[in-house]
């Protein structure tokens, strides 16, 4: 490790294969914790290249615990994190949405490291438990249209970052490799970024891979679409801006989206806009994302309809079914 902080010291970027090297070597427990630290802390002061990211994101698949739904199309719906925004769990409750709507998704997530509630932390509060047995998550995508996939439970290899991310309290490269090493292999990915930097880092890389996908970035800071000022949205087709009145016919103020301040509150929000009881701003951010995930796969012939169908999944209760439904598969 030593070699390698020297070339980071000195400005100097990793290239692919030993980016790749250096992940590994952390998975497989050569590095102690400070140097760990110290690796990670470069990335906190300057930017990932792309040849880095591709090497780390090389080093988690080849290391990971794959699942297979036999050739089942499925989605996936993940920010990045560290946008310090402290929403509540946008990305989680539109996968809802979007199973609802009838599509099959593997969520990726994990306990929040710089968030008050991750995917994993609500997840669980709400009585699933995490599991990487095929059979079991296979089931659960059939009966209640979705399964979750715990990130530590896939990659074992990085349970010696967990605590060291937890401490630094702050968003580090991993932020950024969640959304790219679902172990399901998704066919759609709608994967939010809080920078535009990281936005144009994702598009290359995404565009060399077969899986369609979107990338959105609200303007002013969010990893997703928030609906408090303009997204920028990349696709295999480019890129575009689009207003909150395009997406959902109405711009939030921030204090609307607003997470809690303990995992509890963000369950008890999580639930009250999936059983339909949240405000006017909470659903149209939750169905703004969950609208462009749909789009995605194909099947609409533009956002408005997009859109309608996200609508209908949560208004007829068939979202909040899905997530009854997989709680009660729990045994």
């Amino acid at each position: 490790m030593k070699k390698i902080l020297n070339i980071l010291f000195e400005h100097k970027t990793l290239d692919r294969n030993t980016a790749k090297e250096v992940l590994v070597n952390i998975g497989k427990g050569v590095y102690n914790e400070h140097e760990i630290t110290a690796f990670m802390t470069v990335f906190l002061m300057r930017s990932i290249s792309l040849q880095e990211l591709q090497g780390f994101q090389d080093a988690l698949l080849e290391l990971c615990v794959t699942v297979d739904f036999d050739g089942l199309e499925t989605l996936d719906i993940v920010g990045t994190g560290g946008d310090g925004k402290n929403t509540f769990n946008i990305s989680t409750l539109s996968c809802f949405i979007v199973a609802g709507a009838g599509y099959k998704v593997a969520k990726h997530g994990n306990y929040g490291a710089s968030a008050i509630s991750g995917s994993s932390n609500v997840i669980e509060s709400m009585g699933y438990k995490f599991k990487n047995d095929n059979a079991a998550l296979s089931k659960e995508l059939d009966q209640a249209g979705i399964c979750f996939l715990h990130a530590p439970l896939f990659h074992p290899a990085l349970k010696n970052v967990g605590p060291i991310r937890k401490n630094l309290g702050m968003r580090t490269f991993f932020n950024m490799l969640g959304p790219l090493v679902n172990p399901a292999s998704p066919s759609f990915s709608i994967i939010g970024v809080y920078n535009l930097e990281m936005a144009r880092l994702y598009n290359y890389l995404l565009q060399q891979q077969s899986r369609n996908f979107a990338i959105v970035h609200g303007l002013d800071g969010y990893d997703e679409i928030s609906l408090t000022g303009d997204s920028k949205l990349f696709t295999k087709d480019g890129e575009r801006v689009l207003s909150a009145m395009q997406l959902a016919g109405q711009e939030v103020h921030p204090d609307a989206i607003s997470g809690g301040a303990t995992v509890a509150e963000a369950a008890s929000i999580f639930k009250t806009i999936l059983e339909g009881k949240g405000t006017r701003e909470q659903e149209a951010v939750v169905l703004a994302n969950a609208a462009i995930a749909l789009q995605v796969t194909g099947s609409f012939n533009n956002y408005q309809d997009a859109f309608q169908a996200a609508s209908e999944s949560l208004k007829s209760g068939r979202a909040h079914q899905c997530l009854q439904q997989l709680i009660s598969l729990q045994s």
